[in-house]
């Protein structure tokens, strides 16, 4: 065997890095449950002034620092022994209700890799492993990763694209949000157009129980309600607007929902579909976001999917022509990308 020691040592740094981060993930969350980051963004600290500021122990909080800055998380002035947070950093780190919150996504995938015992399991056997199944912190973390860019985008940008359905839900209509999960996007749908009415569904009880008390604490329970249902057989129909954020590609049977979907809009309504930036081949996906998404995908979505009848496994990275198609089967006659983040690609399809 010959070995180019250069290409080694090379495949080893990028293993450094890999085992650094993933280690990091439990300081990461640590650093916001314990409020670690929010104090530091108030001002430089030592390990002491920041261990006093929140009332934790001074030895803890000093190697969480010096690991945060060998990671570039925080800054770190040697002449002073100092730590500080750029506003950059500050920005992405500190604030859950913000368009940018980073620490939910390493809440997911901690909560993720409690299933490993499992999925090894279900390498062998081929046998799925549901969304109910997962830790708690899939939940939780799923919520707090993604509601921030539904805060951004949701209804500033991605409803008002929709062709005349902003217009109709400001006088009021009605609105199916389908695998809501906690009811992130159902509660800021319903707080953005208070004439319109809000039906979430979704197949695991836990969430829905989340979401009737996410609605209620945002103060619109009297427009918005939550059924445990899955998408191929969620209630109502005459909508003028059907959501999925970030689910429909880890259904078992996407078609069979994108049927009942259809069945269930009015002749005017459109299906808001928000699924994982992606491309439409395995190599455009070879990249820092794929690899975030194949890797979930791995251990969140294809058991999900395998899991459930009907025969599909999308995946995270299905991208654009697997949706149309998914959308084309279940008769929807026209189909658009209507938007674009980082992390989502967003499509309009109707009938």
């Amino acid at each position: 065997m010959s070995i180019d020691n250069d290409k080694l040592m090379e495949f080893v740094g990028r293993f450094a890095g890999d085992l650094g981060a993933t280690v990091a993930a439990g300081s990461i969350v640590l650093g916001d449950r314990l409020g670690l980051y929010r104090a530091l963004a108030q001002g430089p600290a030592t390990g002491p002034e920041l261990a006093d500021r929140t009332g934790t122990n001074a030895r803890y909080v000093t190697e969480w620092l010096r690991g945060q800055a060998a990671g570039g998380y925080v800054e770190y002035d040697a002449t002073a022994d100092r730590y500080s947070m750029t506003e950059e950093k500050a920005f992405a780190l500190t604030d859950p209700d913000g368009p940018l919150y980073l620490p939910g996504a390493f809440e997911l995938a901690l909560g993720t890799l409690e299933a490993l015992p499992r999925m090894q399991e279900a390498f062998v056997t081929g046998a799925g492993l549901g969304w109910h199944e997962q830790d708690t912190q899939v939940f939780t973390g799923c919520e707090k990763f993604f509601r921030p860019g539904y805060l951004a985008h949701l209804t500033t940008e991605w409803i008002p694209a929709l062709d005349g359905v902003e217009t109709t839900l400001n006088a009021g209509a009605r609105v199916a949000d389908v695998g809501c999960g906690h009811g992130a996007s159902t509660v800021l749908m319903a707080q953005a157009y208070p004439r319109s009415t809000f039906a979430g569904s979704d197949y695991h009880d836990g969430s829905v129980a989340a979401a009737s008390k996410r609605a209620a604490e945002a103060g619109v329970s009297d427009r918005v309600s939550f059924e445990v249902a899955g998408a191929q057989s969620f209630s109502g129909t005459g909508y003028t607007l059907v959501t999925t954020f970030d689910c429909l590609h880890d259904m078992g049977d996407p078609v069979g929902a994108a049927r009942h979907i259809n069945s269930t809009l009015n002749p005017e309504g459109a299906w808001l579909i928000v699924e994982p930036a992606a491309g439409d081949s395995v190599a455009e996906n070879l990249n820092p976001v794929g690899r975030v998404y194949y890797s979930f995908s791995t251990l969140l979505c294809v058991p999900n999917a395998m899991s459930q009848p009907g025969g599909y496994a999308l995946g995270a990275q299905a991208g654009e022509r697997a949706i149309r198609q998914v959308c084309t089967d279940a008769g929807f006659t026209r189909f658009r990308r209507i938007g674009e983040t980082p992390f989502n690609l967003v499509f309009e399809a109707r009938v």
